[in-house]
Parts: structure tokens; C-alpha cells; sequence
């Protein structure tokens, strides 16, 4: 598969944030196949790079003291080209600057900001790490969404702080759904989850993994200290399944 077609404001990488990093590292190691390299601990703080096949595929980090309160939480990164700008646009749009941007030597500048709608969202402005390297391939990230309390809020947003350029899948009363781009050249999406999210439950995005087999994938997770939250279901991209990993981060796998 060609590489990831990394375009300013679209999904570029994805790091879970994890209490426990060797058990998230044998988790994902055992169930997509990933190998691991720490990172330099003055540089990075111990950053684990993920790949698969030899391809940065995801980052794993561990907790520390003062984030021990906060849930194990996988997170998605929009490319940015300006990360002092866009945060300037994120501010101006409704948002918040949850973490100003940092510098990561040599690798590139990161930020977390929170959106109109509450959720939290990475982003990186690229240096020599451009972002993940393999997508859409078993064990691979496979699709971002957004699940928002404030629909129109959320989309308006990404339109204007990253430059969305958005297509209405749905838009029914049931189902509303924009995504980023449109029919296969889509490259995340934004669900109305107004009507199910539960009122302690922040607006939020989760990653799908693309897997061979999602039945075969749960009772593997499972069998690894997984928890099912949801599916597993058919639907018209492929039968899904959301799960919690072993400290609760959530994900959901997907086999088209």
C-alpha cells in the first residue's frame, strides 16, 4: 500500500497515553503485531515508536505522577503546518489550548487543544517524524471519528481552525455524519452523538484498527485482558467492535 497521504489537517498520527506501558506494549504487541523502540528518556521521556512491518505505525507513553488521575486514552493528531497558528485559530473558533504547542527535538512540535464541542485533539507539525507510515492494513490505524454532543459546533470548527474541507454523508435525524473529504478519499469523520453519549461522557474521538478477522481479533483481545464495550456488528464498512485494553484505554477494530 502506497504511503499515507498526510495533508495539513487530516489524521496523521494516533499515541496512546497508558498507566501501564509494558502491559500496553505485550497488549498491541500480541494483537496487532507490533514491535517497539524506546525513545532517548532525556529527549522523550521514554516515547514508545510502534511499527508494524517496519512502519511507524503509533506512539505509546507512559503516565506519569501528575496525569495518575486521568483515564488511559488513545488520542488522534491532525497535521499542522503552524502549530502556534493553529492554536491562535483554536482560541478564536471556541476552542482551548489544553497543552500550548512544545517542541519535540529534532522530531517535530506537538500541541493538544480541546475542540468547540469539548473533545480533546492533537496536533503535529512534522520535522523529521512526519507521522505514521501504514495505514488501512491489518494491525494499522484505519479510521478516525469524532463523537460530538455539539454537532454543528464540531463541524464548523474543524472547517474553520483546519481548513476542513467537509462532505454530508448523513443528515438524517438518526444519523448525522460529515466527514473530511468524501465517498473513499475520506479521511475522518464527525458523528452527531448527542442522542447516546451519556452526560458524564465528553464529546471524544476514537481510532479504528483495521484487523483480518474482528471476531477472531476479540476473543484474542480477550484472551489478552481485553474488555468488550461494544459489537461485535455488522455495518456497511465492515463488522466492528469497540473494546477497552487491559488498563481501558478504548479503540475499536475493524475488518472490511
Amino acid at each position: 500500500m502506497p504511503a499515507p497521504d498526510l495533508t495539513p489537517g487530516a489524521p496523521c498520527w494516533i499515541d496512546l497515553m497508558t498507566s501501564e506501558s509494558d502491559t500496553a506494549r505485550r497488549f498491541y504487541g500480541e494483537l496487532f503485531g507490533w514491535e517497539f523502540e524506546t525513545g532517548d528518556q532525556d529527549k522523550y521521556g521514554g516515547y514508545m515508536m510502534a511499527s508494524k512491518n517496519g512502519k511507524s505505525v503509533a506512539g505509546v507513553m507512559q503516565k506519569d505522577a501528575d496525569q495518575a488521575g486521568m483515564p488511559d486514552v488513545w488520542s488522534t493528531y491532525l497535521r499542522s503546518d503552524d502549530a502556534e497558528a493553529t492554536a491562535a485559530a483554536v482560541t478564536a473558533h471556541g476552542g482551548q489550548v489544553l497543552m500550548p504547542p512544545m517542541d519535540v527535538p529534532e522530531q517535530g512540535h506537538m500541541a493538544i487543544f480541546g475542540d468547540a464541542s469539548g473533545a480533546a485533539i492533537g496536533v503535529w507539525q512534522p520535522r523529521e517524524m512526519k507521522g505514521y507510515e501504514l495505514v488501512a492494513e491489518p494491525g494499522t490505524p484505519a479510521w478516525h471519528e469524532l463523537h460530538t454532543k455539539d454537532y454543528d459546533a464540531a463541524v464548523k470548527f474543524y472547517q474553520d481552525v483546519f481548513g476542513w474541507e467537509t462532505d454530508v454523508m448523513s443528515d438524517s435525524p438518526e444519523f448525522r455524519y460529515t466527514t473530511l473529504g468524501a465517498g473513499d478519499a475520506a479521511k475522518a469523520g464527525i458523528m452527531d452523538a448527542s442522542g447516546y453519549l451519556p452526560a458524564g461522557v465528553p464529546s471524544h474521538w476514537q481510532i479504528y484498527f483495521a484487523v483480518e478477522d474482528t471476531d477472531a481479533s476479540i476473543k484474542q483481545a480477550v484472551d489478552l485482558g481485553a474488555t468488550v464495550i461494544d459489537g461485535p456488528e455488522d455495518s456497511p464498512f465492515g463488522r466492528l467492535a469497540t473494546l477497552a485494553d487491559p488498563t481501558g484505554a478504548i479503540f475499536k477494530i475493524i475488518a472490511g
